[in-house]
């Protein structure tokens, strides 16, 4: 069946009924998405990104796969709607973080502080983007990638205009291109997830980013200013 005006395909009673629901603000379909996106985590952390499937999500909630196609088309999409959603938050966040008028050190201190928050609070999401190599993506989700890629630039830009601005008030010490350094700083966090578990670790992911935060600004910082 095919939409006489385009040409296209007519989308199927399931997709109408999915596309439907995405407006739905009923507490009871929020949170069934919100479980299922719990789920997917679970399951993206210990199958990896090419082994999970939607029946592995099913699975590991106990449904039936075919209950998981009115929230959602494919592992894909669940995958995609739930990065995107964290990452532009992280991204509006250190946009503020830049554009407010506390000082240099105070904006890198809480820049760092945030992300490393935000990957606690969703743990595994951000280890699972970090790991997989999704530059590789189908041609189906090349425009998902190439806005992620847009969004990661923004927050590495906020980091890189704070740096400088550190280096144009003095207030940090010039070691070198801010990129570099914006770049070592991810480098820092993103490594955590060789070894940080919410569950097993003894130091929460906001004081461990208070520790990255007074490593960095230790190195940074002119002790004369």
């Amino acid at each position: 069946m095919s939409d006489e005006t385009s040409g296209k395909p007519a989308p199927s009673r399931i997709g109408q009924r999915r596309s439907a629901a995405r407006s739905d603000k009923r507490a009871s379909y929020q949170a069934k998405r919100h479980e299922i996106a719990e789920a997917a985590k679970r399951v993206f952390n210990r199958l990896g990104f090419e082994r999970a499937s939607l029946a592995a999500v099913a699975e590991e909630m106990g449904i039936d796969r075919a209950s998981l196609y009115y929230y959602v088309s494919s592992k894909e999409q669940l995958f995609d709607e739930i990065v995107r959603t964290v990452v532009e938050r992280n991204a509006d966040m250190a946009k503020k973080i830049e554009n407010s008028n506390i000082s240099p050190r105070r904006k890198l201190r809480d820049l760092i502080v945030m992300l490393m928050t935000s990957y606690g609070e969703h743990y595994p999401l951000f280890y699972i983007y970090i790991r997989e190599n999704l530059s590789h993506v189908s041609d189906a989700r090349s425009e998902w990638s190439q806005e992620m890629r847009r969004v990661n630039r923004a927050t590495t830009d906020s980091m890189v205009a704070i740096i400088e601005e550190g280096y144009a008030d003095k207030s940090f010490r010039n070691l070198g291109p801010s990129t570099i350094v914006a770049s070592g700083i991810f480098g820092v966090i993103g490594w955590t997830h060789r070894w940080f578990r919410p569950d097993r670790s003894g130091t929460n992911a906001t004081e461990i980013g208070r520790i990255y935060a007074e490593m960095v600004l230790g190195g940074l910082e002119d002790p004369y200013v």
